[in-house]
């Protein structure tokens, strides 16, 4: 008797909790209305990059073709936020909603992010399960079925419209260009241990910007001349990574390790080698992003404005840097003091398979600090979590030029970078910052 009336009551409780959550007074809308729809998206879309093993630029790619489809849905939550056709390089205008009918924006801008997701991924099946997970969940608020089937075609109708955008901008001609050719000289690039991998993208700056004008809008200093010469400033150079490898602190071993940002490490335990996979230069910052919206409870359309300002710089900036990167062809501090200077030194970090000059950490972190200070403000305090599913301990800051900063001397301490390419890719990636800051207009009043 006391087990059945027991039972009775839990049904009845909920029976009533349901009924408050979904069926009164439109609650559905405040349920649906919740951003961490949202940023659950960009976190899976994160995870799969991570994945997929995608490198620093192809990453920032997928970003901003992501962010800008959920941007372009969400920005109709709020009648104040602007399309960005007509801004960005040969976007056309979108397909405008249909009167009489009822959206959810949240509900359209999850679906055209995790569709535009899943075609630019090779595991796009991860993105499609998860995709179907949150398609229930919204439908579970009680949400009326012709408002869920309407927000589903129109994320659809935006992710289309992005992926035909997407399929103009010379990635899959890059595709099929010819391998790039390591050079016999001294002085270029050569692949670096243990893997000795090929170029990265040695044909990025052929792929379209979004805002910048050209690939060579924002041509930094010329690198330092190389010099085998002991009195040349190059070799001075060399040996100041050389020396601060051999001198790092516990503190610079940790903010070097924090910053890392390696997507694809090859590790050798004796006669066993093995690759470890982590978060990209750009996920960092995107995952900065996400922080900086949940601490001050951005709502839908601000944090989808914040995802698009922040994709649409890395991608930028990554483009603007490799065209530096494949025009001078700067030797890697390992290979550099590994000849001349010692032959058994070796860096903390793994030298990443591509040229040195610029930091493409130092061009993403300074442009995405510009842009981040524009959103969220100069003395944003936070504590930086991204890393902590890789196992390394949060960071914390005062200010997002106080963790680029950080980021760029990163690449010193971590034995991968001259000094000369982590100060003038700070510069760069300044006034690419500055340059998308002045330029793009997601709000009719900013």
């Amino acid at each position: 008797m006391m087990k059945s009336l027991r039972i009775r009551l839990i049904i009845t409780i909920m029976l009533l909790w349901s009924r408050c959550l979904f069926a009164g007074g439109g609650n559905w809308r405040q349920l649906a209305a919740n951003p961490d729809f949202l940023h659950r998206a960009i976190k899976q879309v994160t995870d799969v990059i991570v994945h997929d093993v995608y490198s620093p630029p192809v990453a920032s790619r997928t970003y901003a073709y992501v962010a800008i489809a959920g941007y372009e849905a969400a920005r109709y939550a709020n009648e104040d936020y602007l399309s960005l056709a007509g801004q960005l390089n040969k976007l056309t205008p979108f397909e405008k909603l249909e009167t009489g009918k009822e959206y959810n924006f949240s509900l359209a801008a999850v679906n055209a992010v995790l569709l535009t997701g899943k075609t630019m991924v090779i595991s796009d099946d991860m993105i499609e399960t998860f995709r179907l997970q949150l398609l229930k969940e919204f439908a579970a608020t009680g949400m009326p079925k012709p408002v869920f089937d309407n927000s589903v075609e129109f994320g659809k109708k935006i992710a289309d419209h992005v992926l035909a955008w997407s399929a103009q901008d010379n990635y899959k001609q890059t595709r099929a260009f010819p391998k790039y050719t390591v050079t016999d000289d001294n002085e270029s690039w050569k692949p670096t241990p243990p893997a000795y991998m090929k170029a990265i993208e040695p044909y990025w700056n052929r792929i379209r910007p979004f805002l910048l004008d050209s690939a060579t809008q924002f041509r930094p200093l010329p690198s330092t001349v190389f010099s085998t010469d002991t009195a040349s400033a190059f070799y001075k150079e060399a040996v100041e990574v050389q020396y601060t490898g051999l001198q790092l602190t516990r503190e610079q071993t940790a903010i070097a390790n924090f910053w890392d940002c390696n997507p694809f490490k090859m590790n050798i335990n004796g006669h066993v080698m093995f690759a470890t996979k982590k978060i990209s230069p750009g996920g960092h910052w995107i995952n900065i992003t996400r922080l900086a919206c949940r601490q001050t409870k951005a709502d839908l359309a601000r944090s989808a404005e914040a995802y698009a300002w922040i994709s649409v710089t890395l991608v930028d900036a990554f483009i603007s840097c490799w065209d530096e990167k494949y025009r001078s062809r700067v030797i890697r501090p390992e290979t550099y003091i590994n000849r001349y200077i010692s032959e058994s030194w070796v860096p903390l970090l793994q030298t990443p398979p591509f040229p040195e000059y610029t930091s493409g950490h130092s061009v993403a972190s300074a442009a995405s600090s510009v842009i981040l200070t524009r959103l969220f403000g100069e003395k944003f305090v936070y504590t930086d979590s991204t890393e902590v599913e890789f196992d390394i301990p949060v960071r914390h800051f005062s200010s997002f030029s106080q963790a680029a900063a950080e980021a760029a001397i990163s690449r010193l301490y971590g034995g991968i970078h001259y000094m000369p390419s982590i100060k003038n890719g700070m510069l760069e990636g300044e006034a690419i910052g500055k340059f998308i800051s002045g330029k793009l207009r997601t709000r009719k009043r900013m």
